[in-house]
């Protein structure tokens, strides 16, 4: 996933990450340059109100947030005004990724149903087209 996103241009600038040893296993996998990161206790078995209030905290212009499902999924669900044309968002199995923007300037005017999904993956995909190439 790391690798897709770095072809796809969408590194971030700041990374929220639940405290689970999981989820820091998981940046690591993702070999991202060195970024300022906040391991965040509350994103542990986040619902999607907690993980729009961590978000809130958020300061650069591009975030990965690291969490956990159901909440994470919960949050996609319902951060984006469409779902993307995609078989796998309604279940978002482990390690999906959303990117998904807003028209806004400062996180704290996240809410639900402002986001456009402007992509959507899963690993099975990535390391199926790695394959092909």
């Amino acid at each position: 996933m790391g690798r897709w996103l770095k072809r796809s241009g969408w590194l971030p600038d700041e990374v929220l990450c639940s405290t689970a040893t999981r989820t820091r296993q998981t940046l690591d996998l993702l070999e991202l340059p060195s970024l300022p990161t906040r391991f965040e206790r509350g994103l542990y078995l986040a619902d999607n109100d907690q993980i729009l209030d961590a978000l809130r905290t958020a300061s650069a212009q591009t975030v990965l947030l690291l969490g956990h499902n159901y909440g994470i999924a919960e949050c996609a669900h319902e951060l984006v005004v469409r779902w993307p044309d995609h078989p796998r968002f309604e279940d978002y199995p482990t390690c999906a990724t959303s990117l998904i923007e807003f028209d806004f300037s400062d996180w704290e005017e996240i809410e639900k149903n402002l986001g456009r999904c402007v992509d959507f993956t899963v690993p099975r995909e990535i390391l199926a087209t790695e394959q092909e190439h």
